[in-house]
């Protein structure tokens, strides 16, 4: 495909990916409830996460890039803002960026909508509605749901935005890009974007490759997900009852 012909499909994937994460958006401001079960689940998840990837965050290397993934591209915070923004900067986008780092902006926009359509499916399936729950419970309602094809399309995602982010941090022409972006997106209001954006590459550039990084999440994340669906009970210590490294 030619690059003229790629870039409108790029962009048309990520207007596409924005509007599936917006309706998720609208929804849960609708339902106050809903949003409080659907924070608890990703804040359970996030502590999970943290210890996980407790040693690597640990490490001055990869450090930046196991917040970037736990605070940016899953997380327990408000993208609302920052995904609204990012709706109204796709035409500039589309002009200053190449094609490939729009594709992976409509990428993380994906493993955004994919991530909390999944914590809906999960919460659904717990035993209580508040999204109160422990290690046990979680593993039965991750079965109960059966969406196997995407949790590993999950892990697929969060390996593929990292390789992609990886390639594109050595590249000047796109720091050029994102340097242009950020005086306008400033002056419109946009700084939570650009600067999402600017911390991701700025990870990822700190690390100096990122193979062995994003081998490892595919590594652990893949075995958590096959522990749970083989019938695993208590494939990852409780969260809520053991300590959590700070971010």
């Amino acid at each position: 495909m030619a690059e003229t012909d790629s870039i409108p499909a790029a962009s048309a994937v990520l207007v596409r990916e924005l509007s599936r994460v917006q309706r998720l958006h609208a929804e849960r401001i609708g339902n106050p409830i809903l949003a409080g079960s659907l924070e608890r689940v990703a804040n359970w998840q996030a502590r999970r996460l943290r210890m996980t990837y407790d040693d690597l965050a640990a490490d001055a290397r990869y450090g930046p890039a196991v917040v970037f993934f736990q605070n940016d591209l899953y997380g327990p915070g408000d993208f609302g803002r920052r995904d609204a923004d990012l709706a109204r900067v796709v035409p500039m986008m589309v002009k200053v960026l190449p094609e490939r780092v729009i594709a992976t902006v409509a990428q993380a926009m994906e493993l955004n909508a994919l991530s909390q359509e999944l914590d809906r499916v999960l919460l659904a399936r717990l035993p209580r509605a508040d999204g109160h729950f422990n290690v046990l419970e979680y593993c039965k309602a991750y079965r109960r749901a059966g969406n196997f094809p995407l949790r590993r399309r999950q892990i697929k995602l969060i390996v593929e935005i990292g390789t992609e982010l990886d390639r594109h941090v050595g590249k000047p022409l796109v720091r050029t890009a994102l340097a242009m972006m950020r005086q306008p997106a400033r002056l419109a209001g946009m700084s939570g974007l650009q600067d999402f954006l600017e911390r991701g590459f700025a990870a990822f550039r700190a690390m100096g490759g990122a193979d062995e990084f994003l081998r490892t999440i595919d590594t652990r994340e893949t075995q958590i997900m096959e522990a749970i669906v083989g019938g695993a009970t208590d494939p990852f210590p409780d969260p809520l009852l053991s300590r959590v490294p700070k971010s």
